[in-house]
């Protein structure tokens, strides 16, 4: 008989994470568990506003699958019952675990997956003034790859000051849609003095046309652009690469399938996640060797971990134990 436990846990930020769009102190999670035969399997997700996603939301959302999932739905009906978002990523990556405990089979091997290697993660730095971002990079420029948080107006001026504290760092920046196309081609030429090799979502989704009418001097992501394989073919002649993350997609599942797809369709992938514990990164790090560039510095951020959770040597992630997944 299968039993499913829903929580919501929080977990205090060190200092503050801010983004265009505002900032946050804490991570508030959900976490479904999945208890049958004596094994458990877990998964994590972020409910996430820009997405019309509330804690309590995604916790109905699950909810209303309780008895399909009780009953023994498995991860292919799952995609059925549930949209993409964040709790379907939470119950997907609970079925991946539970049947690699079950099983005795590690989750890479399930999906037919290479083992899983251990990997360089971007760290972020949070966007604020210009001092502020160079001594926040300051204090970073040792790890190898730095991801930069933008705001739109004044960016080149953050761009030229934290390439000025970081100068041997491989610098990726995100606008999350703040950029305007008034401004795109003046911001790239920025970006493209300081070196910069990834241009992350810098128009609002669905107001990014302008990216098939530029010449795009540094390759460009999309991420709030793109959540599942539905929306890849609309992107061809505006993105070079996709961001995928657990908690748009839907889970692990829906994942793989789209990795695959945008792949075969020429993106290039970057793996990226939402400020949450190593229980929400280690599902995507089986991706890892598949990506240009790997975003999971989440733990990172936190004051705290949950325990088991995924060693960091540095900027280097090791793959996950199986007491904390798969």
């Amino acid at each position: 008989m299968r039993n499913l436990h829903i929580a919501v846990e929080r977990f205090p930020i060190a200092g503050k994470f801010t983004i265009s769009r505002g900032a946050k102190t804490e991570a508030v999670v959900v976490v479904a568990s999945i208890e049958e035969g004596g094994a458990r399997g877990r998964g994590e997700c972020v409910p996430y506003a820009r997405y019309g996603e509330t804690v309590d939301a995604v916790c109905a959302r699950i909810e209303s699958v309780r008895a399909a999932i009780e009953a023994g739905a498995d991860r292919g009906r799952l995609q059925t019952l549930l949209s993409p978002g964040a709790a379907r990523n939470a119950l997907d990556c609970a079925l991946w675990d539970l049947a690699a405990k079950s099983g005795g089979v590690p989750a890479y091997a399930l999906a037919s997956l290479p083992t899983p290697a251990p990997a360089t993660t971007a760290f972020t730095i949070s966007v604020a003034s210009p001092e502020e971002m160079a001594a926040a990079a300051a204090r970073a420029n040792w790890r190898p790859l730095l991801k930069i948080k933008l705001a739109g107006a004044g960016d080149p001026a953050r761009i030229a000051a934290v390439r000025a504290a970081a100068p041997d760092a491989t610098l990726i920046v995100d606008a999350n849609e703040a950029w305007t196309e008034a401004d795109l081609s003046s911001h790239l030429e920025a970006c493209a003095e300081a070196g910069v090799a990834l241009v992350e979502q810098p128009l609002p989704a669905g107001r990014d046309a302008a990216l098939a009418r530029i010449q795009r001097i540094i390759p460009v992501c999309a991420d709030e652009s793109v959540h599942a394989r539905q929306g890849l073919a609309d992107l061809a002649d505006r993105y070079d690469v996709v961001n995928l993350k657990l908690d748009k997609t839907g889970g692990l599942t829906e994942m793989l399938a789209m990795a695959a797809e945008a792949e075969a369709a020429g993106f290039g992938l970057v793996i990226g996640c939402m400020v949450a514990t190593s229980l929400a990164m280690a599902p995507a790090l089986l991706l890892a060797g598949r990506a240009r560039f790997l975003d999971l510095d989440g733990p990172l951020l936190l004051e705290r971990d949950r325990a088991d959770g995924l060693v960091f040597e540095g900027s280097v992630i090791h793959p996950a134990s199986p007491a904390l997944w798969g």
